[in-house]
């Protein structure tokens, strides 16, 4: 068994194509098969089944791409020790953010980054917080930007930034005419949430400490939200940093949330043995050039990450 033919199968496990994986992997598609071939062999069961198109992984095959993963990702991590004592900062990075938060990061993110730091291939994706938790332990993505605390004990939250929520008020709500709202003001039977699977909704409901609400919609994203409030009336409740989003006349609906202040905590996530510090460093930094500084956390003003 090898690094390559590890490699191999965890290329192919991407595409589920061998002349892509054989392009990817930088050889012929005889090769790449007969080497996977090979591996199968050695561990005597069945990877892929080649019968079938596209490629589809066996049940056993699955659990030898996990660990394969995993594998190749220390081993990725070990080159990448020694480029960060030489001093080194390029190759590939696969970072996520959750949608509460990419579109308000990424358009400022994405020029910092590429620009401060062309030797390295970013690859971004948006993904809900229990997919991230899965792409980091197969060693899927390098890192991601979400709302913590998470309680994964492999998992290594590096906050970055403090973000306050706002009630988004219809001009015919009841408590439109308050320059801020009490959580005990805020009526279940009026707020519009974001649909199953979105953190923000279960920091919604805990912010309002409320199980159930009556909405006949759940919508897909915050701006869905607020032209769900626009033409139904009602509220909802956004984060800070989507204000900037918002039109004048949109935003004499905010309202604060007060007594207490609702705020939720935005963290860089890493593997616990993830080692490339220079790079968690580089894209923290890209993050608080990007953010108002009011709302940086206090340790990342001062300090350099260490891991």
């Amino acid at each position: 068994m090898t690094l390559q033919q590890l490699e191999y199968i965890v290329t192919l496990g991407k595409t589920r194509h061998f002349g892509q994986a054989a392009e990817l992997c930088g050889v012929t598609q005889p090769t790449l098969s007969a080497m996977i071939r090979k591996l199968e062999e050695e561990l005597n069961c069945t990877i892929f089944d080649r019968k079938a198109h596209p490629v589809v992984i066996t049940p056993i095959g699955e659990e030898v791409l996990n660990q394969a993963r995993v594998v190749v990702f220390h081993a990725r991590q070990l080159v990448e020790h020694v480029a960060a004592r030489k001093e080194s900062l390029d190759g590939p990075l696969a970072l996520a953010l959750i949608p509460t938060v990419a579109p308000y990061l990424l358009p400022g993110f994405i020029p910092r980054f590429s620009t401060g730091y062309p030797g390295v291939a970013l690859k971004i994706a948006e993904m809900r917080t229990e997919s991230v938790i899965r792409e980091l332990r197969l060693a899927g993505i390098d890192m991601a930007i979400l709302a913590t605390p998470l309680n994964e004990p492999d998992i290594l939250e590096i906050p970055l930034y403090y973000e306050k929520f706002v009630a988004y008020v219809s001009p015919g709500a009841p408590m439109s005419g308050e320059e801020e709202i009490q959580l005990d003001q805020m009526p279940p039977e009026l707020l519009w949430v974001l649909e199953e699977g979105h953190c923000l909704r279960n920091q919604v409901f805990n912010l309002c400490d409320r199980k159930t609400h009556r909405s006949t919609y759940e919508a897909g994203s915050i701006e869905t939200l607020v032209r769900i409030v626009d033409r139904n009336g009602g509220y909802t409740v956004i984060p800070e940093l989507h204000i900037q989003l918002l039109s004048d006349k949109q935003k004499a609906n905010l309202r604060r949330i007060v007594r207490p202040e609702a705020t939720r905590e935005i963290s860089l996530v890493i593997r616990r043995d993830y080692v490339r510090e220079r790079l968690v460093n580089a894209v923290a930094g890209c993050i608080k050039q990007v953010v108002p500084d009011s709302m940086i956390d206090d340790r990342l003003k001062k300090f350099a990450i260490r891991l």
